[in-house]
């Protein structure tokens, strides 16, 4: 066993999708595989996924797959790529485990991660691995450590060191000091922080901030954060319980995410404090707040629903606050910043990261952090991760201040090769990587399909063109133009106009979201050519302001 080669499918360049191989000889080890996010021009996708034709393709043998955390963006993607690959072993920490498997149950599969423990390394055909913990903004959290014949590598995913973190579970340094005696020949880092001087701010200075700011509310207090961020939600819900406010969850990702945290013991809320959506109509503003999905701004998320009226038992007022306690993940900006629009045409008060910083601190470590990780275990050679190109060049510009030698600083791309023997490293033979999109065909989970856009010819493709009054959100005109697809023109305009018609004018008077309006015309028509046509193009809706 010369030489192993170490190969990103995705989570280079994009942030997201992470998915990486490390291959010895006719050995395969996936580390992580997670979902990516669309911007605004991918009209009609909702997820990105990494490319896995090298996997499908290749006759060596995949050992197993260990995962480094629970976020989407390094296990979302489970359910889309296992169905598609032979069986093998999958181990990742709890929490993770437990949301994995849930995902996978959803999408009628059986479970199949299993939950590792941090103080038991692996063996993987000829890889050992040890889970390492980290802190991070999801419990559980861990770097992985890969023992080969050909050397040790340190997988080092999303992580910050937190001197004080919520939970209490610091990130495990004597491990990772362990590991650098070891010897590494190659470190693989996180690098999202590498822009920022200093070391990112604790979770412990933000309930204060919480405590605060909910004590000046006359209205519902309203907070939306990522739903994996179970320390941010035990800060909020600590907040209200000391001024006697009931707390609900809104939004199925939540939901879901408040049954793990509880069923782990992760979750810490008191007997009567939680309340659900059709008993808030009970209590006064003043005795609610409202955990809310969707900080992201999706526009069929909780929280979109909750600012344009669609929820009947809540609805925002202007002597409400609501608390953005999440940044904008790239790509998403365009939505967070609509909703927010939309929640100061109310008069409602919204603080963003955008004027406060008092509600977020970033899960990625900054510069001292990324520094820390490469004095604790000297490695050989440098490779950044899971951040875009110029993420990895602050990354690469940090280590050449540090004495590094650029030579042992190697930038990978999706689908390029970092090989490693006994001369060092070099770049082996790019293989093509394309991108791969989920639709959401329905709005429901089951009917997620996968959609190559270079076989969009096979569904053919309906714009449906709507003319929409400015002043009141109502439809004024529908038209659609078709390409690759044979459809009854005249008929069909009808049925859209009366559909669409029908689930705007629920909307007449209210303030307008024209994202939000785009996504519903969309919804409405994949409904109708589906239930009346039996057929399934790609609805792309383009709305006009009349």
């Amino acid at each position: 066993m010369n030489s192993l080669s170490f190969i990103p499918l995705g989570g280079i360049g994009d942030v997201t999708k992470n998915m990486y191989l490390y291959e010895l000889q006719n050995q395969i080890l996936i580390v992580d595989c997670g979902l990516g996010f669309p911007d605004e021009t991918m009209l009609g996708v909702d997820l990105l996924l990494p490319d896995i034709s090298y996997l499908k393709t290749t006759k060596k043998k995949i050992v197993g797959m260990v995962i480094s955390h629970g976020h989407e963006d390094h296990v979302g993607a489970l359910p889309f790529v296992l169905p598609n690959l032979p069986k093998f072993p999958i181990f990742t920490t709890r929490m993770a485990a437990t949301f994995a498997n849930g995902k996978l149950k959803e999408y009628k599969q059986s479970p199949s991660v299993q939950h590792a423990d941090f103080n038991k390394p692996l063996n993987l055909g000829d890889f050992t691995v040890t889970f390492i913990r980290v802190t991070h903004s999801i419990p559980d959290t861990s770097h992985i450590f890969i023992k080969t014949p050909v050397g040790n590598f340190y997988h080092g995913s999303d992580f910050k060191f937190d001197p004080n973190p919520y939970d209490g579970n610091l990130s495990d340094l004597e491990k990772i000091k362990e590991a650098g005696r070891m010897g590494i020949t190659a470190l693989f880092s996180d690098c999202l922080g590498a822009e920022k001087e200093g070391r990112t701010r604790s979770e412990s200075l933000l309930p204060a901030n919480f405590e605060r700011e909910i004590k000046n509310t006359w209205g519902k207090f309203i907070v939306t954060t990522y739903s994996s961020n179970i320390a941010r939600l035990n800060q909020v819900i600590e907040a209200s319980e000391k001024v006697g406010r009931k707390v609900c969850f809104i939004g199925r990702s939540l939901l879901k995410m408040r049954d793990i945290g509880k069923d782990l013991g992760y979750l810490k809320i008191k007997a009567g404090t939680e309340i659900t959506l059709p008993q808030t109509k009970s209590y006064k503003d003043s005795d609610l707040t409202l955990i809310v999905a969707g900080s992201q701004g999706q526009e069929e998320s909780a929280m979109t629903r909750f600012v344009n009226d669609e929820i009947r038992e809540v609805k925002l007022r202007p002597h409400d606050t609501i608390i953005f306690s999440a940044d904008p993940i790239p790509g998403y900006e365009i939505y967070v910043y609509e909703v927010i629009d939309t929640i100061a045409k109310k008069g409602a008060k919204v603080l963003y990261s955008g004027v406060t910083s008092d509600f977020h601190v970033s899960g990625h470590g900054s510069q001292d952090e990324l520094s820390d990780l490469i004095k604790l275990l000297n490695p050989k050679k440098l490779v950044p991760i899971s951040g875009g190109f110029r993420h990895m060049a602050a990354y690469k510009n940090m280590a050449l201040k540090m004495g590094r030698n650029p030579k042992d600083i190697l930038l990978p791309d999706n689908g390029l090769p970092i090989i490693f023997d006994k001369d060092g490293a070099r770049f082996g033979k790019k293989f093509h990587s394309k991108n791969v999109y989920v639709d959401n065909i329905g709005g429901e989970m089951e009917n997620f399909i996968l959609m190559d856009r270079q076989k969009l010819s096979e569904g053919g493709i309906v714009i449906v063109l709507s003319e929409v009054d400015s002043d009141t959100g109502q439809l004024i005109k529908l038209d659609i133009i078709t390409r690759g697809i044979s459809l009854p023109e005249k008929m069909l305009i009808s049925k859209l106009s009366n559909n669409v018609k029908k689930s705007l004018s629920k909307r007449k008077g209210r303030v307008i979201n024209w994202s939000y309006i785009r996504k519903l015309i969309g919804n409405v028509s994949e409904r109708v050519i589906l239930r009346d046509l039996r057929v399934r193009p790609l609805v792309l809706p383009v709305v006009i302001e009349v």
